[in-house]
């Protein structure tokens, strides 16, 4: 799967300067936004399972056997396959990176969603787009025109919608608290996707996985070892094993795979827009499984923040 993704990637991938307008030699849907909104799929449905996961063990233990996990599996695939060699140069970079992205934004992602409602972490990280976007700018690594501001924008306030709508049941364990360690969150996330965009034109998305996960990993698995050892494993549910492989497996190898082609072939903030597409899959879930009722304001925000990807897409 990683190479064909790679051969796929590669082939339509633009020049940096193309960036600036997209996929504008094939306007409308294209493969890239398909595996986007799978992207969006897998992490929408995610914060239910690591609500699940970090309520039945540790959040540190689950988060860090979770990122274990997907190093170990992204590890053996760059192994196994045959490719360009990374600079040491990069390869430190990388590493640093992973260390942003995918070891501090994944703890805080992880701690922060246990101690609020599912949905609401969902809503809250959706802020990551409008990060990207500013980030972008001011760094000089992107520029968008005004149709992909407005696109953000829209989705800036369906997002509000959303939370108003489930302000009402912030009683039900929606914490200030965890609400600000997932914004925290979503501020690392989006300084690490603008920050990678340069190392996808020449480095390998399964290198550049394998290598970022292995950044985050050490010093996480590090952080959480006292919370790792004290765990019981051989007590742990089925449930809670296809938790952990889901939210490692799912969340961080397959998507992180397509996200970085988004990365790569429409760049950071166009990518990062559907990011605002998960508060919709989340909210949806969680009705499902945790009982976390959405309200009539939450379904009008939902469709004003598709309407935002929509416009920034079109």
């Amino acid at each position: 799967m990683a190479s064909s993704l790679e051969s796929s990637a590669a082939a339509s991938s633009p020049s940096r300067s193309s960036h600036t307008r997209g996929e504008s030699s094939h306007p409308g849907p294209s493969l890239t936004d398909l595996l986007l909104l799978v992207t969006s799929t897998i992490w929408g449905v995610n914060y239910t399972v690591v609500k699940y996961g970090t309520g039945v063990m540790d959040p540190l233990a689950y988060n860090g056997a979770r990122v274990a996990l997907a190093a170990v599996v992204f590890g053996w695939i760059a192994w196994h396959r045959k490719g360009s060699p990374v600079s040491r140069r990069d390869m430190w970079a990388l590493l640093g990176l992973g260390v942003l992205g995918n070891g501090l934004y994944q703890l805080l992602f992880a701690v922060g969603v246990a101690h609020t409602r599912a949905g609401s972490a969902a809503i809250v990280l959706a802020s990551a787009p409008v990060f990207i976007a500013l980030l972008g700018r001011f760094l000089g690594i992107e520029r968008v025109g005004l149709r992909g501001y407005g696109g953000v924008l829209l989705s800036i306030v369906g997002i509000a919608l959303v939370m108003m709508g489930g302000a009402a049941g912030a009683a039900d364990g929606s914490t200030l608290y965890g609400n600000l360690i997932v914004l925290v969150g979503a501020f690392c996330w989006a300084l690490f996707t603008v920050l990678l965009e340069p190392f996808t034109h020449r480095v390998s998305l399964v290198n550049i996985s394998a290598l970022t996960l292995l950044g985050g990993a050490v010093p996480l698995v590090a952080f959480s070892a006292p919370a790792l050892l004290a765990t019981r494993w051989a007590t742990l549910r089925p449930q809670t094993w296809a938790a952990i492989a889901y939210s490692g497996i799912g969340s961080l190898v397959i998507a992180y795979l397509f996200w970085y082609r988004g990365v790569r072939v429409i760049g950071p903030t166009r990518t990062a827009i559907y990011s605002n597409l998960q508060p919709v899959i989340a909210l949806l879930v969680s009705w499902m499984i945790l009982s976390e009722v959405p309200t009539a304001w939450q379904g009008v925000g939902a469709a004003t923040i598709i309407a935002g990807v929509i416009l920034t897409r079109s």
